[in-house]
């Protein structure tokens, strides 16, 4: 049964995750499942939202500093997502506070500070052979950085639009059975058929968004135009 006071320390990485609440709740219920059946209280919920090339983690002081002044200890969701982050790794093993993985209870301090050590490592080297690999492409005469491609041509723009229209082809092509058994006799409504297909989770042409009656409409015209007759045959 798990007891005592807990500061909740949950982290996203971009604005729009944080925003739109994308990993934050499947973290806070991997803490709630964590936790529940105790006699526990968890004090405070604190949320970092920070991108990837920042290595601060000033709501990670915030938590850690709660929990000194509380003496309660700090619960993370997920150690491993967090296991190659050094920076935060080396805060969690100088901090002298308590804490606890959900997905990794067993770990201590010196878990922690060989994680972070590893990770430290694993960075290091990492950089090491970018470094190595663009010097080398630098002794081969390869130019690095900056744009070094050209201005597309008429040629270029005709082949561009003629590979589009046959992915778009392979694509209705592809959803043609799914149309001949919903709208067998080919005389639905446009409305109708996009509609059974949202219903069935089948997915536009593009790939995105939603079946429209438009998106239907061009469907069969693609389907009549590389076939020169309605996928239903009629």
């Amino acid at each position: 049964m798990i007891s005592g006071r807990f500061i909740s320390y949950l982290r996203v990485s971009t604005d729009r995750q944080g925003r739109s609440g994308l990993g934050l709740e499947a973290q806070r219920s991997a803490v709630t499942d964590f936790l529940n059946g105790g006699a526990w209280t968890l004090i405070a919920e604190v949320v970092e939202i920070e991108s990837g090339a920042n290595s601060e983690r000033p709501e990670l002081a915030r938590a850690l500093a709660l929990c000194r002044a509380h003496r309660a200890t700090l619960v993370v969701a997920k150690l491993d997502r967090l296991a190659r982050d050094a920076h935060f790794l080396l805060g969690l093993s100088k901090a002298g506070v308590d804490f606890v993985a959900c997905d990794m209870p067993s770990a201590n301090r010196m878990t922690v500070g060989i994680m972070a050590v590893v990770a430290e490592e694993e960075r290091r080297m990492i950089s090491a052979r970018t470094k190595a690999a663009l010097a080398a492409a630098k002794a081969r005469g390869q130019r690095l950085g900056g744009f070094r491609g050209r201005a597309g041509t008429a040629e270029d723009t005709a082949k561009a639009r003629l590979a589009r229209t046959r992915r778009a082809r392979e694509q209705a092509e592809a959803l043609a059975p799914i149309l001949a058994r919903l709208d067998p006799e080919g005389i639905a409504s446009l409305r109708a058929v996009a509609a059974a297909f949202e219903l069935e989770g089948v997915p536009t042409s593009s790939g995105t968004g939603s079946w429209t009656p438009t998106a239907v409409k061009r469907l069969r015209s693609r389907l009549v135009s590389a076939s020169g007759a309605p996928p239903n045959g009629g």
